[in-house]
């Protein structure tokens, strides 16, 4: 069983999990706000890259040299008195060692994913929309492209909103979920209520049942879960934190709690070469 354990830096408290122990890594919390990646970095591993994207609920992911390529094109068509944008994406891997990857998240799934061969790793934001467009996956065939092999990878899921308290309309959860039924989305004639209906019969279903009629709980996390096990990981290469972004009011934020745009902060930094 995967571990969750509280750190502290500077009186602030935030999380790491036992499976991705051997990488410096940090799941943080609202009391860390609004302290960007570039200060929260020292407590994770000072004086290594930094880097994050303009997160836009897709399946984009990119690597710290298509970040750089993207600024550069980006600083010399912007003039001088403007902010530069970053490149729009979801996902970020690293291609070497001291590479530190981030994303922000307030009720979506914040991914981070080792790979204890290589020591490259990558950060996902994953919401129901990434989660839908398969983003994990995604993320996980660009490590390959980089030479890693399904059983070395190590995914912690942190705090997110959980399934019992995260309700959506049944034409989401029917989008998200078929990502994992897919032999029944292939059937032509697969609608809403038949991928549900598949759903229901997974085992440890990512579906809860929601007394209001067109609409249900969905657990996208687990889902996330199962798109990893159905790519051949094994459950023990997973984990998923105990704590719900909505649930959780004293540590972390939630914008369908809250409806405020804040975020809370998560990031891995590659080892090795």
């Amino acid at each position: 069983m995967h571990t969750w354990h509280w750190q502290t830096w500077q009186d602030l408290p935030y999380l790491t999990c036992s499976l991705l122990n051997s990488f410096p890594h940090g799941f943080f919390t609202q009391q860390c706000s609004p302290r960007p990646p570039a200060e929260l970095i020292e407590a994770v591993q000072p004086q290594v890259e930094v880097y994050r994207v303009r997160q836009v609920h897709g399946n984009a992911v990119l690597t710290p040299t298509e970040i750089d390529s993207a600024l550069q094109q980006t600083t010399e068509s912007v003039p001088e008195t403007e902010t530069v944008e970053l490149p729009p994406a979801d996902g970020l891997l690293t291609e070497r060692g001291a590479q530190a990857v981030w994303v922000c998240t307030a009720d979506c799934v914040p991914a981070l994913i080792a790979d204890i061969k290589t020591g490259q790793v990558a950060a996902v934001h994953a919401g129901w929309r990434g989660t839908a467009q398969e983003i994990v996956p995604q993320a996980i065939a660009r490590l390959q492209q980089q030479g890693s092999q399904l059983e070395d990878l190590r995914v912690a899921l942190g705090p997110a909103i959980a399934g019992e308290v995260y309700q959506v309309s049944t034409t989401v959860a029917a989008q998200v979920g078929a990502t994992v039924v897919k032999e029944v989305v292939a059937d032509t004639n697969a609608d809403v209520d038949r991928v549900l209906d598949a759903l229901n019969q997974l085992p440890d279903s990512p579906l809860l049942r929601d007394p209001e009629p067109g609409r249900a709980r969905l657990d996208v996390r687990r889902v996330n879960a199962l798109q990893l096990e159905q790519l051949g990981l094994a459950p023990e290469q997973i984990a998923i934190a105990p704590y719900c972004t909505y649930q959780h009011a004293d540590y972390f934020f939630s914008y369908r709690r809250d409806r405020l745009k804040k975020v809370q902060w998560s990031g891995i930094v590659s080892t090795g070469d």
